[in-house]
Formats: structure tokens, sequence, C-alpha cells
């Protein structure tokens, strides 16, 4: 019964859709039913939370810019704190090294003193002795013992006159001794006064090191207070932007109703018509319209293009070069103490190695060099694909790619990843660097 009904059925469509077909020209296509229409009430409440949406984004986006400038300036004053500790460490073992070879010299001094003082009191025994021997009678003739046995008075003048020699040159030798017995304790004072000095000035140069380190880790403790902070804000700004999108793709529904209802009115406009000029011949299509392409190769597009592929990707210290991220390097401080060595990424300079040898240019690894690459230009004439720079103290630490609109693209600190962000005015240089 079933089959019979539907195979009626199937005939009735048959016929109709033959009817219709004679009816319509070929030309024409059988309108749908129209879609849901909107109310313009439900549009409006969709778009004005949207855009109450949008606006917390924006703001919570300003708020990030700000805690971000407030971040890159600490992280500014990191760098500046650990070339101060290099230097205090380089200072110290200077000063090491001085005190340890005036303490040396001290004590070799001290030696030269001790033994020219030991020479002297073993030359004063001897002449005590021969003082003894010589003059215990009372007499200047000399030791009764060394006549003893004389056999002629010849015999006897040349024993005097041999021990008036020896008299003689032991005093000579005795005040010559005494003289250098002066000059190494002179020596020996000279010695103990330097090496005074040079302990004092190792102990100023260990107080000078424990000042920078202690300045350095409160600079890097700020430093991840503040990255805390734009962690939370980044973590608020992201939950606003899905509520956005929800809120947009509810306004972007209601919206693609409406158009598709638009569409519609205006195909059944077009069925309307064309039914109406159904007796009409084809008109002969006219020239197609010249269509403008842009052109091909252009530079600017290609380095900002190489380095917007790169968003997303994780800092690394000392990363990346024309081919892409590479591993990040030790430093010695902060950026170890994120893993930056064993991460695969970009360092601020080595992103801007990667978008400019897309078009042949080849560029250090070192943003100070960088700013020297290319011509400058005054800030308020940046343009797409010019680099900016950032300095503290006139050291430059710091690149990023201007992309227009007031914004840029950038590898900016560890523990980050490559992004878009609005141009920092805070330690931006006066000028950017145009290699294109």
């Amino acid at each position: 019964m079933g089959k019979r009904r539907g195979s009626r059925a199937f005939m009735i469509a048959t016929s109709l859709s033959l009817v219709i077909s004679m009816a319509v020209p070929a030309t024409a296509v059988a309108v749908p039913p129209p879609p849901p229409n909107p109310s313009d009430s439900e549009l409006s409440a969709g778009r004005t939370e949207a855009k109450a949406k949008a606006g917390k984004v924006g703001e919570l986006t300003n708020q990030l810019a700000k805690a971000e400038a407030r971040l890159m300036e600490l992280q500014a004053e990191v760098e500046a704190k650990m070339e101060d500790a290099n230097k205090a460490l380089v200072d110290l073992e200077t000063a090491e090294e001085l005190a340890a070879k005036a303490k040396a010299d001290a004590e070799a001094a001290k030696r030269e003193s001790d033994s020219a003082g030991q020479s002297i009191e073993n030359a004063r025994k001897q002449l005590d002795e021969f003082a003894a021997g010589s003059y215990k009678q009372g007499t200047t003739v000399g030791s009764m013992s060394a006549y003893m046995g004389a056999k002629s008075p010849e015999d006897l003048l040349a024993r005097a006159q041999l021990l008036n020699a020896v008299s003689g040159s032991e005093l000579d030798a005795l005040e010559s001794m005494e003289r250098a017995r002066t000059v190494k304790a002179n020596k020996d004072s000279l010695a103990r006064a330097a090496l005074d000095e040079a302990t004092k000035r190792q102990a100023e140069a260990e107080q000078a090191k424990r000042n920078a380190d202690a300045a350095t880790a409160t600079a890097q403790q700020a430093q991840r207070d503040q990255a805390g902070k734009s962690q939370e804000l980044e973590a608020a700004r992201a939950d606003y932007e899905r509520q956005l999108n929800e809120a947009q793709a509810k306004v972007g529904g209601l919206e693609n109703q409406r158009k598709r209802y638009q569409d519609w009115l205006a195909a059944k406009q077009r069925e309307d018509a064309a039914n109406a000029a159904a007796a009409q011949a084809s008109a002969p299509a006219g020239p197609r319209p010249a269509v403008n392409r842009p052109p091909t190769g252009n530079a600017v597009r290609i380095v900002i293009d190489r380095a917007l592929s790169q968003l997303g990707v994780q800092y690394a210290w000392g990363g990346g070069n024309g081919k892409g991220p590479t591993r990040g390097i030790r430093d010695g401080g902060v950026a170890d103490s994120f893993g930056d060595y064993n991460k695969v990424g970009f360092d601020c300079s080595g992103l801007m190695i990667y978008a400019f040898a897309g078009v042949g240019i080849r560029l250090p690894h070192y943003s100070g060099y960088q700013a020297a690459a290319g011509r400058r230009v005054p800030l308020n004439q940046m343009a797409p694909g010019d680099m900016l720079f950032w300095a503290t103290r006139g050291r430059i630490h710091h690149v990023a790619m201007y992309i227009g609109n007031g914004q840029m693209v950038e590898a900016p600190y560890s523990g980050s990843r490559v992004r878009i962000a609005p141009v920092r005015y805070g330690g931006i240089v006066p000028y950017a660097t145009r290699l294109l």
C-alpha cells in the first residue's frame, strides 16, 4: 500500500515539474522558502554586548601594554645591573691579583730583612769575640795571644798590622751590613704598606661585587613580579577575548541570518525579473573589466610576512638565524633561569635576521649593530618594515619591526613568545632603521 502511494506521489511530482519547466524559462532557478529574518532589536542587543566586550578587551589591552612597558623597563634595568655585576667581578679579580702580588712582595721583603738582620747579628758576635780578645788587657796593642810566639820584632810588627786590618775590615763589613739592613727594612715597610693598600682595595671590590649582586637580585625579583602581573592581565584579556568572540559569533550568526534573508530577497527579485524577461533573447556578454593585481615580489611585504609567520614561537636568548628558530644559549643570568638554552626559538635580533633573510639581507646577531645596518629616519616617519630600537642609558638592548597602524612584531623577553604589540614609546630611540 505504501509502495503504491509513493509511486503515485512520484508521478504527481513529475507532472508538476513538467508543468513548471514548460511555464518557466530554463535560465530561471526556483528560489526556496525565505530563511529566518532576525529583528533589528535582536541585532542591536547583540552588537551592544559585543561592543561592551570589545571595550573591556581594549581596556585590558591598554593595561597590558603599560604593564609590559614597565616589564621592558625592568628588563633593561636587570641587564644594566648585570653589566654592573660583571664590571664588579672583573674589578674584584684584578684586586685579588694585585693583593696576591703585594703579599708575595711583602713576604719576600720580610725574608730579606730578616736574613740581613741575622747576618748582622752573626757579624756582631764575631766582632764582639774579636774585641774581647783584642782589648781585654786594656790596651790597643791587640790580643796578647796573637803576639805570643813572635820570633822577632819584625814578626811582632806584622802581627800587629794584621790585627788592625782585621779589626778595620770587620767594622767596615758591619757598617755595610747595617746599611743593607736599613735598605731592606725600608723595602719591607713599603711592601707592607702596599699590601695594606691592596688588601683595602680587595675588600672594597668584594663589597662592590656584593652590592652589585644584591642590586641585580632585586631588579630580577622586580622583573619577575611584574612578569606575574603581566601574565594575570594576559589571562584576563584572553578570557574577555573569548567572551568577545562568543558575542561576535552570536552577532555574526544573527547578521548571517539577516544576510541570508537579504540574499534570498535579492534572489527572489532576480527570479521575478528573469521570468518577466523570459521572452527576450539573451544579449551577448560585454567585455570583462580588467583586473588590477597587486605587484608581486614586494620586499616589505615579504619581510613582514616572514616575521608574522613566527607568531607564537617561544623566546630563546641567542636563538634564530636566516633559516628559522634555533636553540638558545646561556647568558649566566635571567635567560638561564628561564631555561632558554634548552628552548628552540628567537630572541629579538634573531627574529630580524630571519625576517630580512627572505629578501637576501644578512644581519648581525646584535641589536646595536642592526641599528646601524641601514638608513636612519626620524621616528615620526617610520614605515612598515622599519626596525625600531630601545635603549637604556645609551645602550641599545631591544629591536622590533614596525608593521603599520601603530603595531609592531617582536620577540620580547624570556618566558614570552613572538607576538604583535602596540609600539611602546618608553625608552624608544628617536629614529627607525630602514633597510628596504
